[in-house]
C-alpha cells in the first residue's frame, strides 16, 4: 500500500463508523476486536483494529483503549481531490453530510473547478475536490 492511510481512533464507534464509511466509500468493513488480540486494555468486544477493504478510500479504525485520547479534529482535513469522478465525488460529500454538517457547500471555484467541507457525524472534517465538470452542478 502506498500513500497516506488516515488511522481513525474512536470513542467506542468505531465498528458504527467502518459500516458507515463502507456505505459512503464501498469496500467492506473488517474488524478484530481487544479480545481476539489478546488485549486487556479495553472492552473485550471494542475494535483493537479495523479496515476497509476494497474500498475507494483507505481507512484504518479502531476503539480507543484505556487513557487513549479519540479522535478530535482541528486545524486538519482528510482531502479528497480528484480522488474519483465528479459524480462519485458529489455523492460521497453528501453521504458525509448526512448526519453531519457542511462547512462550505460544493460549489464551483473562481478557478473552474469545484470543492466543499463537510464535518461528518464522526466529527472528521473532509475537503473534496475535482476539476469543472458540468454534469449536476
Amino acid at each position: 500500500m502506498a500513500g497516506l492511510t488516515p488511522y481513525i481512533l474512536f470513542d467506542g464507534t468505531a465498528r458504527e463508523a467502518l459500516w458507515f464509511y463502507a456505505t459512503v466509500f464501498g469496500g467492506q468493513p473488517r474488524f478484530h476486536t481487544f479480545a481476539e488480540f489478546g488485549r486487556s486494555d479495553g472492552p473485550a468486544g471494542a475494535i483493537a483494529h479495523g479496515y476497509l477493504a476494497d474500498s475507494a478510500v483507505p481507512l484504518f479504525a479502531s476503539d480507543v483503549s484505556a487513557g487513549e485520547p479519540a479522535v478530535r479534529t482541528q486545524g486538519l482535513m482528510l482531502a479528497l481531490l480528484g480522488t474519483a469522478e465528479p459524480d462519485t465525488m458529489r455523492r460521497w460529500f453528501s453521504a458525509l453530510a448526512d448526519g453531519g454538517k457542511v462547512v462550505d457547500d460544493l460549489q464551483r471555484r473562481p478557478w473552474g473547478d469545484f470543492d466543499g467541507q463537510v464535518r461528518d457525524r464522526y466529527g472528521l472534517h473532509w475537503l473534496i475536490g475535482f476539476e469543472g465538470h458540468e454534469a449536476n452542478g
